[in-house]
């Protein structure tokens, strides 16, 4: 038997319903379910979307057997429309249409009014009396057919019709006398031949198969192409065709077309919202030459169609318990339904309809959460652009931080932190960010770099701080000497104004008017919604009191990261770090020395100058104990009841010590000491590969002292938050740990410091220490690490440059390369690689809890806030994920979304 491909519907009986998207395509299949319901849905037939593959692979062949089935289902439409292809007494007409299983409106290809020629217009004029109709849809077949299947340019039979208009002394096409119309298909026929090199065809089923073979091919056109990468629209086996009777709407008075939408796509009220025009077919209502009607007009004008439509549209959204988007067409006052669907809706609009429909007992709290994208969230908690705004695009990066920025353009923090003292509004630009630029990337509306990738110091402090930012864009040529970009041709100087687009990566020259996000109190119980659903835990990364604050009122249920090091910038207290960084060294010599002398005399002469060293060291870590402590009670206020995951000290020092030779003397001023010796001391921390250096707990080993003094901080502010009746609730991370020797080294330092603590207090402080799993070999041996360990963080971002081999800084140069060349489904730093990372994830989550049963685990990577990987997080097992404070509603979302889809 051979194989179907082509399923009709008509007549109240359909070979397919609504569960065969995948099939049979998104229209394709709710036509059927339409005839199946017993909706007056002109007849047709689908060919399925698997032909569309067959027909690509075959280098623009139809599969054998498609021809006799294409055929047979012409003869059951004619049978069921009692008419006939190319018999001008009995005309067939039918339109030619795509649809995937993923709504791509506009994206594809379709031809109308197909079946035409000279014969059979002749013929509705006979039938209609209306030679003004029939020419009227002769010459848009002609113009549709030219230009979708042939190529011969719309812009050439615009070219006619404008000058018969001018001629005829008319301004729009309906105004154009059936005689007026003859006259331009002729011209329309004649432009024909000229440009595709032969005559109009006249065979109805010739013009079938040109017209099949265009919405076949238009799958793999340019925007169809575009729309499926900027929409993630994976996995489709391609577009269907559907053939389908024509009615019309420009029949006369008596006849109409418009689109509706059962609610209001813009807010999501519960009306019915939509346009029409009177005497038009579909295209008309959306090219824009006429002005059409808000759909409470067709109620006056046709009553009885109002009134049947209503209860259609009433009908079909409880039917498909969701928002529909329809198109209809009424010819001489009888109703038609061409298509439904699950209507497109901004993201207010499909937070509102979700809430609505759960409150109505339409859809399950379950069904709700799928209805909103994450996506849709992420653009509802940060301005956007107007719209209506003309963009003035010199440049494209990586969309690294979401948002709307203007501002004027500066290149160093401090300026940025001036700049904004004085009242103005900054993006900072730079070619790449580090950890000292925090202050002015704080005081700036948003970041521009030129290198670095979507994990990037900018693009991840950015998301943390809500800022917009556009990451690694190579385009840009930056001279801070000058203090100007160039861009092609393009100069920016110091104070020019730009505008960053953080959704698309655009940027973009001058003030551009943004939208602010409005959360309706939709939003709030959305979020409620999506509560009860979830299983995992969602928490936030934060380093600083504003970001608790911010993210808690978000929802976040306590910080699952918070990054000491980022502190150190503030204020005066970088000094005390510097200071510690240039007593280390000595400490630490002299502690060796002091070990290996064994001459009395030798061992006192070290010992003493051991003491100066220990003292200038210690004294620096007594400057910073203070200032760690302030930032530590702030934080265990704002997040009192909810457990705070503290990292301890991460990045390699020299992070800590300015680069340039100015700062590299303001600091040697300010310490009184000599430049060479500040320049020397960077010179000696300087490493070829710092990711993989002396950084982590690697530097406890070496200088036990500060993460002592961490662990002091930690939990003196935690005593000084319970005396105010304030619940603390400290979790101490060890981060960047290879083995379990390593832990148990740096954790016996750090306990001997809680326990000294906490020793003569009657306060009982809830705390827990474990470490953060971001070597694969701690992931390979989390069984041991488990037994020193009281939770895992998953640190996915070291874990994932790890294990793959990529620097992430500088990957982001070539990544892309590899995503659109098909080699990465996604870059691996945006979206966690499930089959390789995700793995060593995987058995580090399964030996932990081998070893300790009730390991709480977690995720503190970028990933944390991508909703792929929650959903992975979710499938493994994990307690919570943690991500930067704007993505907590989105991360709330994503676990719900995890929960549904898993089970």
């Amino acid at each position: 038997m051979a194989e179907k491909r082509v399923y009709f519907f008509g007549n109240g009986k359909a070979e397919g319903n609504a569960t065969m998207k995948g099939l049979l395509g998104g229209k394709g299949a709710n036509l059927a379910e339409m005839t199946s319901l017993g909706i007056p849905v002109p007849a047709g037939f689908t060919i399925a979307t698997k032909v569309c593959g067959e027909y690509a692979s075959s280098g623009g062949k139809w599969p054998q057997g498609l021809d006799t089935e294409v055929a047979k289902n012409v003869a059951l439409l004619e049978k069921a429309m009692d008419a006939k292809f190319g018999d001008p007494n009995k005309p067939l007409l039918v339109s030619v249409r795509s649809g995937a299983a993923v709504s791509m409106p506009g994206m594809m290809d379709t031809v109308l009014n197909l079946g035409l020629n000279d014969t059979v217009v002749e013929g509705i004029i006979a039938k209609t009396g209306n030679a003004r109709f029939a020419y009227d849809i002769y010459r848009r077949f002609v113009d549709m057919f030219g230009d979708v299947v042939m190529g011969c340019h719309h812009e050439y039979f615009e070219e006619i019709i404008d000058a018969a208009k001018k001629k005829a002394g008319v301004e729009v096409d309906s105004d154009l006398t059936g005689d007026q119309l003859k006259e331009v298909v002729e011209k329309y026929k004649a432009c024909y031949e000229k440009h595709v090199g032969k005559t109009f065809p006249q065979d109805p089923m010739e013009q079938m198969t040109y017209a099949i073979n265009a919405v076949l091919g238009s799958w793999d056109g340019a925007r169809a192409k575009r729309y499926r990468e900027l929409n993630n629209i994976t996995g489709l086996l391609g577009t269907a065709v559907n053939v389908q009777a024509m009615v019309f709407g420009n029949m006369g008075d008596d006849c109409g077309t418009g689109v509706c939408f059962t609610r209001n796509p813009s807010n999501g009220k519960k009306e019915f919202y939509g346009e029409f025009l009177m005497n038009a077919q579909g295209e008309d209502v959306v090219a824009g030459i006429r002005t059409p009607l808000p759909m409470g007009k067709l109620e006056k004008v046709m009553p009885k169609c109002y009134k049947e439509l209503t209860k259609l549209m009433t009908r079909l959204e409880k039917h498909y318990k969701d928002m529909q988007d329809m198109e209809f067409t009424i010819q001489e006052s009888k109703l038609y339904i061409l298509q439904t669907r699950g209507g497109k809706r901004t993201a207010e609009a499909a937070v509102k309809i979700a809430v609505d429909m759960v409150n109505e007992r339409l859809i399950p709290k379950k069904e709700a959460v799928m209805r909103v994208q994450p996506e849709q969230l992420d653009r509802l908690l940060h301005p956007s652009f107007d719209p209506k705004a003309k963009r003035d695009v010199i440049a494209k990066g990586l969309p690294a931080s979401p948002g709307a920025a203007v501002g004027q353009v500066v290149f160093t923090a401090d300026s940025a932190e001036a700049w904004k003292k004085d009242g103005k509004t900054v993006i900072l630009v730079r070619k790449e960010t580090s950890p000292e630029d925090i202050g002015g990337m704080d005081a700036a509306v948003g970041i521009l770099t030129a290198f670095g990738g979507m994990t990037s110091h900018a693009a991840v402090v950015a998301r943390g701080m809500g800022k917009c930012c556009v990451a690694g864009v190579a385009a840009l040529d930056i001279n801070y000497t000058t203090k100007k970009f160039t861009v092609g041709k393009v100069t920016v100087k110091e104070g020019d104004w730009i505008s960053l687009d953080g959704t698309s990566g655009e940027v973009m020259t001058g003030q551009l008017g943004t939208v602010e996000p409005t959360l309706s109190g939709d939003f709030e119980k959305f979020l409620k919604i999506c509560d009860q659903v979830r299983k995992l835990g969602v928490r936030t990364n934060a380093d600083t009191p504003d970001d608790a604050t911010r993210a808690r009122a978000f929802g976040a249920e306590g910080i699952g990261l918070c990054r000491t090091e980022h502190m150190f910038f503030e204020g005066e207290r970088i000094w005390a770090v510097r200071q510690m960084i240039l007593a280390a060294d000595d400490y630490s010599i002299m502690l060796q020395k002091l070990d290996e002398t064994d001459v009395a005399a030798e061992k006192k002469a070290v010992a003493k100058e051991y003491a100066v060293a220990k003292k200038e060291f210690e004294g620096a870590l007594k400057k910073l104990l203070p200032y760690q402590r302030k930032d530590f009670e702030g934080i265990f206020t704002a997040m009192s009841g909810l457990p705070v995951t503290v990292r301890l000290l991460d990045p390699p020092l020299h992070e800590f010590l300015p680069q340039d030779k100015a700062s590299q003397a303001e600091m040697a001023k300010r310490l009184g000491i000599k430049p060479a010796e500040v320049a020397k001391k960077v010179d000696q921390l300087h490493e070829f590969n710092p990711m993989l250096g002396h950084r982590g707990c690697r530097l406890a080993v070496t200088y036990p002292a500060i993460y002592k003094m961490q662990a002091r901080a930690i939990m003196e502010a935690a005593l000084n938050v319970k005396k105010k009746g304030k619940n603390p609730m400290p979790e101490i991370m060890i981060p960047l740990i290879g083995s379990v020797e390593e832990l148990k080294f740096v954790k016996n330092d750090v306990m001997d410091e809680v326990n000294e603590t906490l020793k003569g207090s009657k306060a009982k402080i809830k705390y827990m220490v474990g470490t953060m799993i971001e070597i694969p070999r701690a992931a390979l041996t989390a069984d041991q690490v488990a037994e020193e360990a009281q939770f895992f963080s998953f640190g996915t971002n070291d874990l994932t440059q790890m294990a793959m081999g990529f620097s992430r800084d500088d990957a982001g140069k070539f990544l892309g390369e590899y995503v659109r060349k098909g080699i990465y489904a996604s870059d691996p730093f945006q979206q966690l690689d499930q089959t390789g990372v995700g793995k060593l994830v995987e058995i580090g989550v399964k030996l932990g809890r081998e070893a300790r049963k009730n390991l709480k685990i977690g995720i503190c990577g970028e990933h944390g806030g991508d909703p792929s990987s929650i959903d992975f997080c979710h499938r493994v097992g994990m307690n919570y994920v943690s991500c930067s404070p704007f993505r907590v509603p989105i991360a709330r979302l994503a676990s719900a979304q995890a929960a549904v889809r898993n089970g």
